[in-house]
Order: C-alpha cells, then structure tokens, then sequence
C-alpha cells in the first residue's frame, strides 16, 4: 500500500518540473489519446519510450515506473484473463473442454494490460512531478472560460486535487490499521476468498472514520482561514507559458504522429 505512487509529489527543479500544469494536463490528455491509438504490440514502445524519457528528464527513479505497476498487479490479472477468454475470434490457439483462447483474445488481452499499465505510469508521473497547488492552479485556468455559465471552476479543481493528494494518505492510514489489526491478532491471509472479504471489516470501518475525522478537520482548517473559493483570490505565482511547453507539446504530438504515420504505412504490423 505504500507503493502507491498515484497523487504523490517529489519536489524538484527539473525541466519536467518547470512546465505549466496547464500544458501537463495537455500533455496528459494528449498521452492517453496516443495510447489508445496504439493498435499493434511494435508500437507500444512509443508511449514506453516516452513515459521513461520523460521519468528520466524529471529526475524521477525509474523505480517509480514498478511501484506504479505494482498496486494494480491483481487488476491487470483479472482483466488479462477476462479479456483472453471472452473475447471472440477465429483462430483457436488452446482448446480445452469449455475454455477456448483465440489469437484476437489474447492481442486483445495483452494490449488492454500494456494500455492500463502505460496510463497508470503516465497519469502518476504527473502527479510526481506537479505539486497539488499547481494542478489545482492548472485545472481552474483551464476551466475559467466555463465561469461565463456559472460554472464552479475552482471549487472542482480544489475538489479533485483534494482527492488526488489524499490517495496516498489514506493508503498509509489503512496499512497502519491493518498491522495495528494483525498485532491484536486479526488473520488476514486464511480462508477462502469470503472469509477474507469478511476480515477486512475491521479495516474498512475504522479508515472510513479517519477518512471523515481527516474531511472535517481540513473543511475546519479551511474555514479558519477564511476561505471562500475563488471568489477574490489572487496568486503568488502566475502561470505562464514558456518555450520548454511548446516543445513538450510538439515532441508530444509528434510520438502521436509517428504511431499514425507508422500505423497507415504498415497496416498489418504485430
């Protein structure tokens, strides 16, 4: 639980670092279009290539890319093995009884596991490398022409990065509740699958409580601040585009060009 890597900042003064959340949310939302684009297994290197390039200009260990992949181990497991025998398909690799595995399910399965671990890498690099004030910063500038039609802009942002930074903390919370629960003598590990789902009662109730002592305390703390949205707020730190965001953008688009050109070019690639 505390691999989780999702809403976790690293301070640093890397050229990642140094973007504008704005063009790193862009950027994001540029990088999910890409891999989902990807249709062949050649080609997903690009989006690899991208995420290790862009972990090693940020300064960032490429042992964050495992740690990212780690928490979701059992969900890229499940959703392989469901995606290899449902989907349909011609051509019959393994047949046994009732479970048949089709070459179409396979590809299928083994692109759906890379684009799930290609995103959750992606989408915790922007978290390492952004800090939560300047997502939120980020979200509500992007978001402020919607104001014209009474939309809370900042008050979404606030919300989403809130919740994006206490991913981590409440993983934390809930592992210390779980030895906590283990050194009192709870099992965890016996069992079959609804004996364990009955073990983790006396972690769900006591982190859920924390999670809602943790809300009051921080609505309280905000309001002992005199905090009213956005309304009148001014910034320490403007945001401001620079060259280094339009080259991220350019090199950016041209990864996404190269899997389109490559695509057109070699249609039957593997």
């Amino acid at each position: 639980m505390t691999d989780i890597t999702l809403g976790q900042f690293i301070p640093g003064n890397s050229c990642i670092h140094r973007l504008d959340p704005r063009t790193k949310i862009v950027l994001m939302l540029i990088y999910i279009v890409m891999v989902f684009l990807v249709k062949s297994l050649v080609l997903f290197l690009a989006p690899l290539v991208y995420v290790l390039l862009s972990l090693w200009l940020g300064n960032i260990s490429f042992s964050y890319f495992g740690k990212a992949i780690k928490p979701i181990r059992f969900l890229l497991v499940l959703m392989f093995l469901l995606n290899m025998f449902i989907t349909p398909g011609e051509k019959v690799v393994f047949t046994w009884k009732f479970i048949t595995i089709t070459q179409e399910g396979l590809l299928q399965a083994v692109y759906i596991s890379l684009r799930l671990i290609l995103l959750v890498t992606g989408a915790s690099l922007m978290t390492l490398t952004t800090s939560p004030i300047a997502l939120t910063d980020g979200l509500e500038r992007m978001l402020s022409p919607l104001k014209v039609f009474k939309f809370p802009a900042h008050e979404l942002a606030m919300m989403m990065t809130i919740a994006l930074r206490f991913i981590p903390t409440l993983m934390e919370e809930a592992d210390k509740i779980r030895k906590a629960q283990m050194a009192r003598g709870a099992d965890f590990e016996s069992g079959n699958i609804i004996a364990r789902a009955k073990a983790m009662i006396p972690i769900l109730i006591p982190l859920f409580v924390s999670a809602f002592r943790r809300a009051d305390e921080l609505a309280m703390a905000m309001e002992s601040r005199c905090y009213h949205g956005g309304e009148g707020r001014t910034k320490l730190h403007q945001l401001r585009f620079r060259l280094a965001d339009l080259v991220a953008l350019l090199v950016t688009v041209a990864f996404m060009a190269f899997i389109l050109i490559i695509q057109r070019l070699f249609p039957g690639l593997i």
